[in-house]
């Protein structure tokens, strides 16, 4: 592809669902969970095919992102307001830098193996091809409650026109997006400028737009409510097409998925961290910490995560929750 390929990793966010690992000052991306690199530096390595890589975040992480990758050129937005705006800043911004551009919008914290080049180049030449936005979708490996769905349409081989987006759904309704070969949606996503811009311009995104073209970014985020770019765009765009992402992946949105990216030991718990294990008649845990020691003594399907002056127990069932729990803190000013 002879357009510039430039990759938008998104990295303003916090993760609240690894609280106490993530909070704000110290989101899921800068974290290095089961490995030695952050989230966010494996993601960058994982782009280095780009023409060129631009880093998103929001004013009080900008030094820390820097810090961190400091070989992309970090674009901070004014404020943090959600994947949408973020991505309508950064679309606008590397149009103004790159002579027809391809953008690979993708998140700073997921978890990819295998071979992601491939797919993210095919992704790249069909939103070129089509003028249409690409969303990626994983082929499902069991009925996850904590994804939205891609339903795809008809077939044009490297491409299928998407039918509908679902929203994260109940354990029936997951089973039943399996079955009938629905995609994960793995939030990665490829457009031009030009056709981010056509399906946006009618959109809760259309004031910020406005306020790009006038110069004024400050004003285009004060006039916009936070929203991501699967409802302010995706799920309003009747042209949207999906590519497979032919690779092993997850969100690690929450305590229980590191089930599924870390090695467990004889007793089937996974030990995310710098924190030391003993367990007595206790299998299938996740236990994460930071310089914590942890004896779990009779206790089955449990998080246990030790961070700073925090302690966090949550069965691995009902981990999800963990977000309105950080709804909690924050409305104590205690996140």
């Amino acid at each position: 592809m002879e357009r510039p390929l430039v990759a938008a990793v998104l990295a303003g966010g916090t993760g609240s669902r690894l609280y106490p690992a993530s909070r704000r000052d110290r989101p899921k991306q800068l974290l290095a969970l089961g490995g030695d690199d952050t989230l966010l530096e494996r993601t960058v390595s994982r782009v280095d095919f780009a023409d060129a890589v631009v880093t998103v975040t929001r004013p009080d992480l900008a030094d820390a992102v820097r810090e961190t990758v400091p070989e992309t050129t970090v674009l901070v937005e004014p404020e943090g307001k959600d994947t949408g705006p973020a991505l309508a800043y950064a679309t606008h911004r590397i149009a103004e830098r790159f002579a027809d551009p391809v953008v690979l919008a993708l998140p700073s914290d997921h978890h990819v193996d295998g071979d992601f080049e491939t797919p993210a180049r095919r992704g790249a030449r069909v939103a070129a091809g089509t003028d249409a936005l690409v969303t990626f979708g994983v082929e499902p490996t069991g009925p996850e409650t904590g994804y939205g769905y891609v339903e795809p349409g008809p077939d044009h081989g490297d491409y299928a026109e998407v039918a509908a987006f679902h929203e994260k759904p109940d354990a029936e309704r997951a089973r039943r997006y399996v079955e009938r070969g629905y995609y994960w949606n793995a939030g990665i996503f490829a457009w031009t400028p030009a056709a981010f811009r056509a399906a946006a311009r009618h959109t809760p995104l259309a004031p910020l737009l406005d306020a790009l073209d006038a110069g004024d970014a400050t004003a285009g985020f004060d006039a916009v409510d936070p929203v991501s770019v699967d409802y302010a765009v995706f799920e309003r765009d009747d042209d949207a097409v999906t590519v497979p992402l032919d690779v092993e992946w997850d969100d690690l949105g929450s305590w229980d998925a590191l089930r599924r990216v870390l090695p467990a030991d004889a007793d089937g718990t996974v030990v995310a961290g710098d924190a030391e294990v003993v367990s007595l008649d206790a299998e299938h845990n996740v236990v994460a910490g930071d310089g914590v020691h942890v004896s779990l003594v009779g206790v089955d399907d449990l998080a246990v995560v030790a961070y700073d002056d925090r302690v966090l127990v949550v069965p691995t069932e009902r981990a999800q929750r963990v977000r309105d729990l950080v709804a909690e803190l924050r409305e104590r000013d205690e996140f």
